[in-house]
């Protein structure tokens, strides 16, 4: 994308070049004695500041390349930072799937132990095997999640294969969401705002070139003419004017004012969509984050308890292994809620983000 600001800026270099002046030559007669030879130069002068109005287009041109170059970052920031947050939680799920295979094999000895014992019925231990079994599955699953992501990681990064072990960050420590105020205030100031705002400059100055294109350009000719048969060299001088008496480019001046009118429309829908899905993300943001907090804070650690007094219970014969497979079940779900809204707090971060760009600058 770096590249359109380099195409840019040739064709605002082209906007300025001059007409190129054309030499002729004519012969009247083909007889050598009686011929007239005629050697000439045409310059053509614009009229009507078509040269400015080309300047000026490219520039807009210019400037749209520039504006279009930051969203392009915006969205691979955005995209990179997605990549990361992935790739954290991708660690977090297997840190706790190891957690919960960590509680299934002591269930598991557990139970093997008050089956030898004669406590329990085999059937304990044959349902503790099945949720070790299970939850290994799923530690396999998580490596190979946490290995897609660290690949994704990598491929953005620019190496074929991850070159790191690990990521780190802490995920107890998400920023804020920043006042809605603030970033709609600063919405007209965004890049895809801008771009909006000179797509609209863009189509004005296109409407103003081709108003210039009714004013026909003017040909001086300087030139000198040699009569063999008289004997006599003459200078010639002329000018050329085109009579816009039929076409006076109407039909692109009406075909650019109704690109203006397109591109107002597009400009107003584009602010109304960027303030939708900030709103939207903000909230996502902030419901996300408490949600995730309160699972953290409260109810991980309350289903780990619950799951170490269910085992405790289980191997002093005051509970069955159903009550500890219940505890592990809750367990696993409310990790599995945690993960789903750490997920849902980088996206609207990130969606923030492919909006306004760095969030560091806003605050």
């Amino acid at each position: 994308m770096a590249r359109a600001q380099g195409i840019a800026e040739g064709e605002r270099r082209q906007a300025g070049s001059r007409p190129n002046p054309r030499l002729s030559w004519e012969a009247e007669d083909t007889r050598a004695d009686s011929r007239t030879t005629t050697i000439s130069l045409t310059q053509p002068i614009e009229l009507g500041g078509k040269r400015d109005a080309r300047i000026a287009l490219a520039e807009r041109g210019q400037a749209l390349a520039s504006a279009e170059l930051e969203l392009r970052r915006n969205g691979l920031r955005s995209e990179v930072l997605d990549a990361f947050q992935a790739s954290l939680r991708a660690q977090e799920r297997l840190r706790l799937v190891d957690e919960s295979v960590a509680l299934a094999l002591r269930g598991l000895q557990i139970a093997q132990g008050r089956v030898g014992a004669g406590k329990a019925a085999p059937l304990e231990a044959t349902r503790a095997q099945v949720q070790l079994a299970d939850v290994k599955l799923e530690l396999d699953r998580a490596e190979v999640e946490r290995n897609g992501a660290y690949q994704r990681l990598a491929t953005l990064m620019g190496v074929p294969e991850p070159n790191f072990s690990q990521v780190r960050a802490d995920t107890a420590a998400w920023p804020t969401p920043p006042p809605s105020a603030v970033l709609l205030q600063r919405l007209g100031e965004t890049a895809d705002m801008r771009m909006a705002m000179l797509q609209v400059e863009q189509r004005d100055a296109a409407l103003a070139l081709a108003k210039t294109q009714r004013i026909p350009d003017l040909d001086v000719t300087l030139g000198s003419q040699y009569d063999r048969s008289a004997r006599e060299r003459v200078n010639v001088v002329g000018l050329s004017l085109p009579l816009p008496l039929f076409d006076r480019n109407q039909g692109r001046i009406l075909a650019e004012s109704r690109r203006v009118d397109q591109a107002r429309d597009l400009r107003v829908a584009a602010e109304l969509r960027a303030r939708r899905e900030t709103l939207l993300a903000l909230d996502l943001w902030g419901s996300a984050q408490r949600e995730a907090q309160s699972l953290r804070e409260t109810i991980l650690p309350a289903a780990r308890l619950a799951v170490e007094s269910a085992t405790r219970g289980f191997e002093m014969g005051k509970f069955g292994f159903l009550e500890v497979l219940d505890a592990q079940r809750t367990l696993i779900l409310a990790r599995n809620q945690y993960l789903q809204a750490l997920a849902q707090l980088s996206d609207a971060r990130s969606r923030t983000e492919r909006i306004f760009g760095d969030l560091a600058d806003l605050r």
